[in-house]
This record gives C-alpha cells, sequence and structure tokens, in this order.
C-alpha cells in the first residue's frame, strides 16, 4: 500500500471495528463469518492490509452494512 493512503486504510478499519462490536461480535466470530484468519482481521481493523471486494461484500453481509457505511469515514 502506497503510504499516502494509509489514512483511509486506517479509517476504513476502523469503521469494521465499530460495526462490529455495534453487532456485538469478536474479531474471531467475525473472521470465522467471512472465512478469513482472526488475524486477518485484525489487520483489517488496523489499516495494515487492503481488502478486496469480495471480503467487503461479505462483511456487509454479516454486519448488515452497505458498502457505503464502511466507506464513509468521519472527521
Amino acid at each position: 500500500m502506497k503510504s499516502e493512503y494509509k489514512q483511509y486504510y486506517e479509517k476504513f478499519g476502523l469503521n469494521v471495528v465499530y460495526y462490529r462490536k455495534k453487532k456485538r461480535l469478536t474479531q474471531l466470530q467475525l473472521a470465522e463469518y467471512v472465512d478469513i484468519s482472526r488475524s486477518h482481521i485484525s489487520a483489517i481493523e488496523l489499516g495494515n492490509v487492503g481488502v478486496s471486494f469480495d471480503l467487503i461484500f461479505k462483511m456487509c453481509e454479516v454486519l448488515e452494512v452497505t458498502p457505503k457505511e464502511l466507506f464513509d469515514f468521519r472527521g
């Protein structure tokens, strides 16, 4: 990932955390629902890795949000 985009990865990750906690899911539970490892969820939430559209859509289904909501970066 290019360093100038790091802030967007981090904001996306914070939204994943927010909606995961809103659904009262642990990282492990979300990971199991979307078929990836817990450490991968952690890396996404910290903004350390990129995410495919397939995974974004799957997370949206589990978290019951729209892709727009996941990309609605605050501040």
